[in-house]
């Protein structure tokens, strides 16, 4: 596909909100590999080919396995994921599914056992922040295959 509007370049001011976002995670006491893996994940359920291939190469040069990333899908069969991840997974999807006025009650306290509060006010941003550069992308048509490691580190 090709790109309708470079973001990066006309839309800088405005994306400016997401990078900060981005900056409060980076400083989040949640790892960057445990963010850049749920990220991950909800690109998939978004279809964000973009965000696929960046998080796909930021999580090998972490040091990720295939197989983990291959399965993540699957992730409620597969035994590779802690609960930890899990409980991320399953609140991340929760969240960028809406279906219901709350995310559900025993999804939340999965991730309540899992997380301290501002861990979980992380991770919900983190999850708004990735839905919100997915829908961007797809909106506007992102050059997939082009994200070289690090491209978007913040500083």
């Amino acid at each position: 596909m090709e790109p309708r509007i470079n973001v990066q370049e006309k839309g800088l001011q405005a994306m400016g909100a997401l990078s900060a976002m981005g900056r409060h995670l980076s400083k989040s006491t949640l790892s960057k590999s445990f963010l850049e893996l749920v990220y991950f994940r909800v690109s998939m359920l978004n279809g964000c080919a973009f965000c696929l291939d960046m998080h796909a190469k930021e999580l090998r040069e972490m040091g990720e396995t295939e197989q983990r990333l291959y399965l993540l899908s699957a992730w409620r069969e597969a035994p590779f994921y802690t609960d930890r991840e899990r409980a991320a997974f399953a609140y991340a999807e929760a969240l960028t599914r809406i279906e219901s006025s709350l995310v559900p009650d025993e999804i939340y306290d999965a991730a309540k056992e899992q997380f301290s509060e501002a861990e979980l006010i992380d991770l919900t941003l983190g999850v708004i922040a990735i839905n919100s550069y997915n829908r961007v992308n797809i909106a506007f048509g992102a050059p997939v295959g082009t994200y070289q490691v690090g491209q978007f580190a913040q500083k």
